[in-house]
């Protein structure tokens, strides 16, 4: 009987593999796919596709500040996609976190012109009120989900909207620059923001902070109870409730922690980038983050290479529209193509099936023998 036991144990181990495997072979095939019908299109629509592809390839790597380029549009990338991959994680589809960016954003400009405090208690304050005002907003198509069985893609996709209306009243009627022709805000005072990291680039200190919280909830959802609850619910909710895991509490305080980082998200960029407040609506993060969860396969460690593949190719694109005759929106086909080919159940799910069939049949002849 103990032979027994051990040798289910070999053949769930091997089992988890080939599933391991297999998710990691679909994202690469996915990737590598969605790259050649790129390369295919390039050189059908254009007169220079071997120049298109050098500096939509290479073009990032060619200088400092755009490499630098890639490193700033990986920040906000590796917020949301976080935020995202948490929220997923628990089987809930809430989309809040566009609105969390969004409204930590203007969070971040509002308390940094109105505050009495010295810069540096400035930026603090600002950092921990987007956090909580992230995670109030994560926790309404959460809670009415919980208590009325309202859909939570529903709601929070409706309530991005709510946000960013809401976002433009708080930008044209209590922070905007009158004196400017343009529609911003009151600067930010002098020192309320995370300063330059990498000389003759706009990357900040807030990737510093992206990094930690990355690692942060790698070890919480890896390395924790709560983590194993997480994915528990994520995996099988009626399992999860019958070992006795409070589903309802976890799943409320994944959209919460996502959300949270979603707003930390906002108001770091806020903080890295600009002077003043300029978003008259929301600039689409939060979706982005859902590429960057399906490419991560919701696993914290693979955020920061998912953030930065998608950084790296945006990069690329606007080199390439700078230079050549094809215009950045190619990136948008290489997301689309990616995100079928991850999202697609049947993609390779026959190759799995055969390597699990294989492993079960060697482990019944073991036993029969």
């Amino acid at each position: 009987m103990k032979q027994t036991t051990v040798e289910k144990t070999n053949v769930r181990d091997r089992i988890r593999k080939i599933e391991g495997r297999f998710e990691v072979l679909r994202t690469i095939l996915a990737i590598a796919i969605s790259l050649i019908i790129i390369l295919a299109l390039v050189f059908f629509v254009s007169d220079e596709p071997l120049n298109v592809v050098y500096n939509l390839f290479v073009g990032p790597l060619t200088s400092v500040r755009r490499f630098g380029s890639v490193i700033e549009i990986m920040i906000p990338l590796m917020f949301t996609g976080l935020a995202i991959a948490i929220t997923f994680s628990a089987n809930r589809f809430n989309l809040i976190s566009e609105s969390s960016f969004h409204f930590g954003a203007i969070t971040a400009a509002y308390i940094g012109i109105f505050s009495p405090f010295s810069a540096p208690l400035t930026i603090l304050l600002i950092l921990l009120s987007s956090i909580l005002i992230g995670g109030l907003l994560g926790y309404v198509p959460a809670l009415l989900e919980e208590k009325f069985n309202a859909s939570v893609l529903v709601n929070s996709l409706m309530l991005n909207y709510v946000i960013s209306h809401f976002a433009n009243y708080i930008l044209n009627n209590v922070i905007r620059d009158r004196s400017s022709s343009a529609i911003q805000s009151l600067p930010l005072p002098e020192g309320v923001n995370l300063g330059e990291l990498v000389s003759r680039t706009r990357i900040h200190w807030g990737l510093i902070i992206a990094l930690v919280i990355v690692f942060l909830a790698y070890i919480v959802i890896d390395k924790t109870r709560w983590g194993y609850s997480l994915k528990a619910v994520g995996r099988n909710e009626k399992f999860a409730r019958y070992a006795g895991i409070n589903v309802g509490m976890v799943t409320i305080l994944a959209q919460v922690v996502g959300s949270s980082i979603a707003g930390l998200g906002g108001a770091v960029e806020m903080l890295g980038i600009y002077d003043h407040y300029l978003w008259t609506s929301s600039p689409g993060y939060g979706f982005d983050g859902v590429i960057i969860a399906a490419l991560a396969r919701n696993k914290p460690k693979y955020i920061p290479l998912a953030a930065f593949f998608l950084a790296y190719i945006r990069a690329g694109a606007d080199v390439m529209n700078r230079s050549t005759d094809v215009p950045a929106e190619i990136v948008s086909v290489i997301q689309a193509i990616i995100i079928v080919l991850i999202a697609s159940q049947a993609f390779l799910s026959k190759w799995k099936q055969k390597q699990i069939i294989k492993v079960s049949q060697e482990a019944d002849m073991k036993g029969a023998a």
